[in-house]
């Protein structure tokens, strides 16, 4: 676990001693500023340091060959640090789903299958699984507005949403979803295939 120490983070100190970098999700949001978006609505939470730390990280761990995963904040966070923007919210987007499961029900409900994703032909997803489609949760209401530079869509939910991404020209393994594929992991093909990649894609990098 990394601490998220800003501009005092020492990134190529860093890279020297990771096999891979797996970026997770947060409650918090980027502030829009790093992106051109317009201020938040009062009350959302941020967490700036973190983002001082992951949007240097992320392209810096990328081009040095190490291996990168980045889940829900830290899809967002990847697309960012690529010149992408967001939707800070969907629901506000007559064009776009809301894609926040309700907050009143039981956690396992929350993190339940709320929505299909439809993968890229010939895609990296399509290759690790073996499908064209898969259900996932969805708990976010931020989403991509513009997609980032040098990045190849993966899957997008029913309403076009863009829900995963590869970086295009990386020599590892750079993949971002927007969903929660750690969650019941070991029950889920899907999630599990994924995480063997990225696994595997360490371990290579690891010298294993």
């Amino acid at each position: 676990q990394l601490p998220a120490l800003a501009e005092r983070t020492a990134v190529a100190e860093l890279l020297g001693a990771l096999d891979g970098l797996l970026v997770t999700g947060s409650p918090s949001n980027i502030e829009p500023g790093h992106y051109g978006g317009e201020p938040s609505k009062p009350g959302t939470s941020h967490d700036p340091a973190r983002d001082q730390t992951t949007l240097k990280l992320i392209p810096a761990a990328v081009a040095a060959g190490l291996p990168v995963f980045a889940i829900c904040r830290g899809f967002q966070e990847m697309n960012v640090a690529y010149g992408g923007s967001l939707h800070q919210e969907l629901r506000d987007h007559p064009d776009r789903d809301d894609h926040h499961a309700d907050e009143r029900l039981p956690i396992e409900e929350q993190y339940g299958p709320l929505h299909s994703v439809r993968f890229a032909a010939g895609g990296l997803l399509q290759k690790l699984t073996g499908r064209s489609e898969a259900t996932v949760n969805s708990v976010h209401y931020q989403g991509i507005d513009r997609l980032g530079e040098g990045l190849g869509i993966e899957a997008v939910a029913r309403d076009g949403l863009v829900e995963a991404f590869r970086v295009e020209d990386a020599p590892a393994f750079a993949l971002a979803v927007q969903w929660h594929p750690e969650w019941r992991v070991l029950e889920n093909p899907v999630s599990l295939a994924i995480f063997r990649a990225f696994g595997a894609a360490c371990r290579a990098r690891a010298g294993e």
